[in-house]
């Protein structure tokens, strides 16, 4: 989901505001100001409700249909609602409340969970001389992630104004807007609402290009700046669950390097906005039932042709991808026409 990541643009560092509030007055600051502050903004800790809300286009599944919507891989369609609690530099929790279950993303030191309540299962991941790596995808969970990947496109291809000031779960807040100058890319700007206090980001929007309404936010409806108890980061499997330990980096892992079979990571082309994720379907792979329907998913896609060869194209609101005939993938937050050149390169 590397082009969702792109479009979208860990925990660390929504709701749309209700129209009926009215905007608050603030002393005037510029983008400029607002980015400064906001890479510069620090709270010791703090936790809250945020609500995430996607519409990008992406054709239903009878897989997608099955999950529960407390799987992390659902915040790529609807809304959601989840709970976070950050405290320092290193322990922070995101829980995903679905329907029927749970899903939770723990960091504590050099200690890291997963637990999937509908899956009755928990991985724990020991860090050695690293840092836990918080998410499993590339969707963001809460608005400082949205901020921070959205921040990380800053740079000659993007204009940054400041919008109308906004009410985020009840705190004053200032609208910082990127927007591509490149025309290629299908985002049409990202409002970050930035907290007129702690300069926390407080709700991230993304417009698609030609839509009125924001295709992705995240942001909170609820949050408190107080230092959040230990008890929230810590955590026990409960009796009967299934338990998965894993450990990353360290001496062993250097003195026994491993050949490894899997396929060569992806290939960026590109920069900023318009950067398409070339791929090959290896990478994709799943197997038994949902095989057959990702299968019968990439048939169902109008075909598409030229002088980079034939395949299968995927349109979302915030995306567009080519699945090729010949097991290659291309992905961005762009037109078509990008991904096929793309592919000649």
């Amino acid at each position: 989901m590397v082009p969702v990541a792109v479009a979208a643009l860990a925990v660390g560092g929504s709701l749309i505001a209700t129209s009926a509030a009215a905007e608050p007055t603030l002393p005037k600051k510029n983008a400029e100001q607002l980015l400064t502050a906001v890479a510069s903004a620090h709270v010791d800790g703090l936790s809250g409700t945020v609500s995430e809300t996607a519409n990008l286009g992406l054709p239903t599944m009878p897989s997608n249909e099955r999950r529960d919507s407390s799987d992390f891989s659902s915040l790529l369609t609807g809304s959601h609602t989840l709970k976070v609690w950050t405290s320092g530099q290193d322990k922070s929790r995101v829980s995903l409340l679905g329907s029927y279950g749970e899903s939770d993303l723990i960091r504590n030191g050099n200690q890291a969970w997963v637990w999937s309540s509908a899956d009755k299962k928990a991985v724990q991941t020991t860090y050695v001389g690293g840092k836990p790596a918080m998410r499993q995808g590339e969707v963001p969970a809460t608005p400082q992630e949205a901020a921070q990947q959205a921040l990380a496109e800053i740079g000659p291809t993007t204009a940054t104004s400041v919008g109308r000031n906004a009410t985020v779960a009840g705190r004053s807040a200032y609208e910082l807007v990127l927007t591509p100058k490149d025309q290629r890319s299908l985002v049409a700007d990202v409002s970050i609402a930035v907290d007129a206090k702690t300069s926390v980001p407080l709700r991230v929007q993304v417009r698609a290009d030609g839509q009125a309404d924001p295709a992705f936010s995240v942001g909170f409806t609820s949050v408190d700046f107080s230092q959040p108890a230990a008890k929230n980061f810590q955590f026990t499997p409960p009796a009967g669950a299934t338990v998965e330990h894993h450990t990353i980096g360290g001496a062993t892992n250097k003195a026994h390097p491993q050949k490894s079979s899997a396929p060569a990571q992806p290939k960026v082309v590109g920069k900023g906005w318009t950067s398409v994720v070339v791929g090959s379907t290896d990478q994709l792979t799943k197997t038994g039932q949902q095989a057959g329907e990702y299968g019968q998913l990439i048939q169902s896609l109008p075909k598409v042709s030229g002088s980079w060869g034939s395949g299968r194209l995927l349109q979302g609101s915030l995306f567009s991808a080519v699945i090729t005939q010949d097991g290659r993938v291309a992905a961005g937050a762009v037109r078509p026409a990008l991904l096929y050149s793309a592919l000649q390169k």
